[in-house]
């Protein structure tokens, strides 16, 4: 159970950063110097969810494995909306054919060099080692949710994953 009280703490926060997870605390925070629009806000809150939720389900050893925490940046990327076609546009970056996954690997190693000290190398190869299995991981989604309306489909397929299933 999320408790906004408990799980979401608004900081002000140093550099650029929007926001982060804490897993000593199960808390979300969210830079409100950093973020100016509810849009913004969403993807950062639905970013760090997708981390939380790692937390929960995949136990990820945040500080000492640079792969599991490549992997969470890998399924935060893809799945919050991070990689939009009108936020690249908005970054001035354009491309057709792969630009999705570019833009889920550039992200990814971004976010890695954000929280933890290690080199750009580091983080690249970690990102590549375990990109495809942790692109294609979808959960708790089940499809890279494009639009709200996209979103909504998505939660109600979640909350009837298990209806078409128990009578088998």
């Amino acid at each position: 159970t999320v408790f906004n009280d408990r799980h979401f703490s608004c900081e002000n926060c140093d550099g650029c950063v929007s926001g982060g997870f804490d897993s000593a605390t199960s808390q979300i925070v969210l830079c409100q110097n950093n973020i100016r629009q509810q849009s913004h806000m969403n993807r950062v809150v639905t970013h760090e969810l997708i981390h939380a939720f790692d937390h929960c389900r995949a136990h990820v050893d945040w500080f000492k494995n640079v792969k599991h925490l490549a992997c969470s940046e890998i399924r935060a990327a893809n799945l919050s909306g991070d990689c939009t076609l009108m936020n690249e546009i908005a970054r001035f970056k354009f491309g057709l054919k792969g630009h999705h996954q570019t833009c889920v690997r550039d992200r990814a190693i971004r976010s890695i060099l954000a929280v933890r000290k290690v080199s750009k190398e580091t983080a690249e190869k970690a990102v590549d080692e375990v990109f495809d299995a942790c692109f294609n991981d979808l959960e708790p989604f089940g499809r890279i949710p494009h639009s709200k309306a996209d979103a909504r489909r998505a939660y109600k397929d979640f909350q009837n994953r298990d209806r078409y299933t128990a009578n088998l």
